[in-house]
């Protein structure tokens, strides 16, 4: 009789284990962060939100943000479960940047490659700006403090030898600011089109311009991991020549100690779903599995490389 009652309450105990496991492996919701309104962030987080909750049988709600510094901050917190980031942020947020304070947040892991984000300028007919170095001594938005661009574009400027006044807000703060002359141009990054820019093409003249072959140099010399990048001309109505660029990959992310069933759910539910993606934003469509390897050094989660190896990529060693 006692060893009955033991093996009951042995029993007993393994299935509040295995309850708690599986409580830990399928939550009830996911957080995930994006950016502020009138970027590609705040679309494309939605879009894959809903593929989430729709597709995926996983609650997924989204949380407006600054950009991906914010997001990493939040996910190594674990204040929200899900965030998007550029490489070049998670570079910064990994070594301890001036914007972590040389705090290095190493708890974050890469979940699937989203797009790439080319660095843009635009301006209105009446600024008379036809090329970066005119924006020497003028006021230019880059969007919010903790963004991509208002993280980077001052680096731009200074390497350039550039005296910029930086100006921060909402991309659809910046638009307006634009419109109404308070600011020169509008320089921003994000997924192919960015929305604000084509809102601003349609109220009034506008002109787009971009880094010469020298400055892409000479910023690379400082920043290595700007990549080569391009934007395509019809990208937006009055763009008639392609505009080479810099640009940095963008990366979906989680917390290490994610379950890894619930990663692995999560790469695989986005990767396998890629027209609905590209219904809901255009840049989706470079939001395939091939574009794993524009991860060079941010491990990938365990339930991220799962789903790699299942499809026959081996993670370097560096990446797991």
């Amino acid at each position: 009789m006692r060893l009955h009652s033991s093996l009951i309450a042995l029993a007993a105990a393994v299935a509040g284990v295995a309850l708690a496991v599986s409580a830990t492996a399928q939550p009830k919701s996911l957080t995930l962060g994006t950016a502020s309104l009138g970027g590609t962030y705040f679309i494309y987080g939605g879009v894959v939100a809903q593929l989430l909750t729709e597709k995926g049988g996983i609650n997924t709600s989204t949380q407006q943000t600054q950009g991906p510094n914010q997001n990493i901050i939040l996910v190594e917190d674990k204040k929200i479960e899900l965030g998007m980031t550029t490489m070049g942020i998670a570079l910064q947020a990994r070594n301890g940047a001036e914007w972590t304070q040389g705090k290095k947040y190493t708890s974050f892991r890469a979940l699937f490659p989203m797009y790439d984000t080319p660095f843009h300028f635009i301006t209105t007919d009446k600024s008379g700006i036809t090329k970066v170095a005119d924006l020497n001594g003028k006021a230019v938005g880059v969007g919010p403090k903790a963004g991509t661009p208002g993280t980077y574009f001052p680096l731009m400027f200074e390497a350039l030898g550039l005296k910029v006044t930086v100006r921060n807000g909402s991309a659809n703060d910046m638009a307006s600011q634009l419109g109404d002359g308070l600011i020169h141009s509008f320089a921003f990054a994000a997924g192919l089109p960015i929305a604000a820019y084509s809102e601003i093409e349609a109220s009034r003249p506008v002109k787009y311009f971009t880094f010469t072959d020298a400055e892409i140099k000479t910023m690379q010399a400082k920043m290595p991991e700007l990549s080569a990048s391009m934007i395509p001309k019809g990208t937006y109505k009055t763009l008639t020549e392609d505009h080479k660029t810099v640009g940095l990959y963008n990366f979906a992310i989680a917390h290490q100690e994610m379950a890894e069933d619930v990663a692995y759910k999560v790469v695989k539910t986005v990767l396998e779903n890629n027209d609905a993606m590209v219904k809901g934003h255009a840049a989706a469509k470079e939001t395939i599995l091939a574009n794993w390897k524009a991860n060079t050094f941010l491990p990938f989660h365990p339930g991220a490389a799962r789903y790699l190896k299942e499809k026959g990529i081996e993670v370097p060693a560096n990446l797991r």
